[in-house]
This record gives structure tokens, C-alpha cells and sequence, in this order.
């Protein structure tokens, strides 16, 4: 009889952990691969165009959209003493002039205002989520953005370290690949969210590359709300 009641007492148990850890994975957000990750990112990131007064091209950089309304942030150096800024969007439609609504010199974060959609979607902009909690070690991240003009690219790699102190400033460290012109363009967790802004290369170290902490941007966005 005892062995019997120790056998149901296992059984209910091993039910009870598997209820538990089924009830766990549907709470889970579903994880993306590459190709999931810049089909539902692609709209919502855009090509940078610094312009002088003669129209002529005088630095480029990526952004990101983080609300239909227009919200976009990018890396302070990108836009640093721009006098006019133009943005491109994935199907080649040109929004401008953009407004520099806030930045943070110190941590090298920028907010922008794109202007209102003339035509396009009811919704506003196609925009992308913005996570709420820093990443961790090994954690698997992508990079989009233009190092070359109109042409986007997504890389692939982890955290490095989710909180390194680079020139007295608090860095999350990647090795996602990171070329010129992809500076201001998002870091996107695998499950579709902004988790910080490409701010550039550690010169130190090959193939490890520096993010502004998506604490640093949200500090400049309180009118955005994270899902």
C-alpha cells in the first residue's frame, strides 16, 4: 500500500512539473530566426542622410522606429551639428525633414521625430518593440543596418558582456559585426525587440562592438511605452 501511495505521489508530482513547465514555454515570447528577424524589422529601420545646404550628402547613419507616430532613435555622433536630416525607408520613400527632439551627448544616444505620413499605412510607421530588461552574457543578438547607401545588412552574434565601462560610459559589448554607416541602427534580441543602439567598434579588440544599453535611449523616451 505504501508503494503504491509513493507511486501516486510521484506521478502527481511529474504532473504537476510538466503542467508547470507547459504553462512556462506558452508564456514565452516565440524566438526568431535571422531571416524571421529582418522580415519584421526591415520597415521599421532607417537610412540616415546628413545633407548640407547644397543637397550634397555629408555623413550617413541607420535609425529605428520605436512608435507609429514617428518615434526614432539613433546614436548622438550620427546627427551631431546636423542642420537638415533625410531618412529613407525600406521602400525607397524619403521622409524629412527629421527633427532632433533629444539627445544625450554623454552617452551618445539621439531621439528623432520623423514627420507625419503623408500616404501609407492608417497606422502610422512600421515600428519595432522595445525590450525592457538589459541583456545578458551569450545572449544571442542581431545588428541591421546601411553601411552601404540603400542597402541594408543583418548580422549575428551574442553579448560579449552586458555592461562594460568604455571612456567612463556603460557599454553593452557585441559580436555582431558592425561597419561604418551602421552607427544609430538598432541591436535586436531573438525575440523581434530593440535591445540597444550600435555605437561603434572597440578599437582594442577585434570583431567586438559597442552598444548604447537600451536604458540610455528609454531615459529619452518617456512617451513610449514598452509592450
Amino acid at each position: 500500500m505504501k508503494r503504491k501511495i509513493a507511486a501516486l505521489c510521484l506521478l502527481i508530482s511529474l504532473l504537476c512539473g510538466a503542467a508547470v513547465w507547459m504553462q512556462a514555454k506558452a508564456d514565452s515570447p516565440a524566438a526568431y530566426t535571422a531571416e524571421d528577424i529582418f522580415g519584421r524589422s526591415e520597415q521599421a529601420i532607417l537610412y540616415i542622410r546628413i545633407l548640407r545646404e547644397d543637397d550634397s550628402v555629408k555623413a550617413t547613419g541607420t535609425g529605428v522606429i520605436l512608435s507609429p507616430d514617428g518615434l526614432a532613435a539613433t546614436a548622438y555622433h550620427v546627427v551631431k551639428e546636423a542642420s537638415r536630416i533625410e531618412g529613407t525607408l525600406r521602400d525607397g520613400s524619403v521622409v524629412g525633414p527629421i527633427e532632433v527632439v533629444a539627445v544625450d551627448e554623454q552617452t551618445d544616444a539621439a531621439v528623432l521625430q520623423l514627420p507625419a505620413l503623408k500616404s501609407g499605412p492608417a497606422g502610422g510607421y512600421a515600428f519595432l518593440p522595445i525590450r525592457e530588461t538589459a541583456v545578458n552574457f551569450g545572449e544571442q543578438v542581431f545588428a541591421i543596418g546601411y553601411p552601404m547607401a540603400n542597402t541594408p545588412v543583418i548580422t549575428e552574434g551574442i553579448v560579449n558582456n552586458p555592461k562594460a565601462e568604455v571612456n567612463g560610459r556603460d557599454r553593452v559589448l557585441t559580436s555582431a559585426q558592425i561597419a561604418s554607416g551602421m552607427s544609430g541602427g538598432p541591436i535586436i534580441d531573438r525575440f523581434g525587440r530593440v535591445a540597444g543602439i550600435i555605437s561603434g567598434s572597440l578599437r582594442t579588440m577585434n570583431n567586438i562592438h559597442l552598444v548604447i544599453p537600451l536604458k540610455e535611449v528609454r531615459s529619452l523616451l518617456p512617451v513610449v511605452k514598452t509592450p
